[in-house]
């Protein structure tokens, strides 16, 4: 079957460039069971799969190419900005961890979490940003690893990457789940400058809630066979 996907990149730059790549599909399209080997064949770190918007509530389901997740963050701000940007916005994407709550302010947009809807994470504290930009992805061979390093620790701004071979992803470009779990860890709101040049912003809150939030673009189209 031939399956229509759209490509949005998440957490660029002010300028629009770097960012995430995330699919998007029609979930009417493929059958639940067939949602993981259509993310592996696409590729992408995560795929999102939604249903239609009623009541201002999207249904969606997140894959990586190896595993499904009951929540991430790229995912849910790109899939977000995309409703509002084809005039079908929604105020909450119901995934399996819970009720999304997404807003736009100033061009960015957010998605409201939790720390502990995001997978468990090595936290690799290093001194600088140059250890961070040396890691070499080859050297992690299992579980999820976010290496990071103070920018400025009085603005709250961090260097970070991110590798997760058992989500089959070597290097992801921009991870807002795990810049909800290095918010909550330092419990104080960040601006995370992960991958080539994403950027990505959080908002800590004490009652548990972290916001994570970051500019959208469009990227392309295209039909697969599946």
């Amino acid at each position: 079957m031939s399956i229509d996907v759209a490509v949005v990149r998440v957490f660029t730059d002010a300028a629009g460039e770097f960012g995430n790549e995330l699919g998007i599909v029609d979930a009417a399209a493929v059958p639940e069971s067939d949602r993981q080997a259509l993310t592996a064949q696409l590729g992408f770190s995560e795929t999102i799969f939604v249903g239609p918007v009623v009541d201002g509530t999207a249904p969606a389901q997140i894959f990586t190419p190896a595993v499904e997740l009951p929540f991430a963050g790229h995912p849910t701000v790109g899939l977000a900005w995309w409703l509002a940007d084809r005039g079908t916005p929604a105020d909450t994407l119901a995934v399996p961890a819970g009720a999304v709550l997404v807003t736009t302010v100033d061009g960015v947009t957010f998605a409201r979490g939790r720390a502990d809807w995001s997978p468990h994470f090595d936290f690799h504290d290093l001194p600088d940003a140059d250890a961070v930009n040396a890691l070499d992805p080859a050297s992690f061979h299992e579980g999820h690893h976010y290496a990071w390093a103070w920018l400025d620790e009085s603005a709250g701004s961090i260097r970070s990457r991110m590798f997760a071979p058992a989500m089959g992803v070597a290097e992801d470009e921009a991870t807002g789940s795990a810049a909800v779990r290095i918010t909550d860890r330092l419990q104080r709101s960040l601006t995370v400058h992960q991958g080539q040049g994403s950027t990505i912003t959080t908002q800590y809150n004490a009652d548990g809630w972290i916001h994570v939030g970051g500019r959208v673009v469009p990227d392309r189209r295209f039909v697969v066979d599946f």
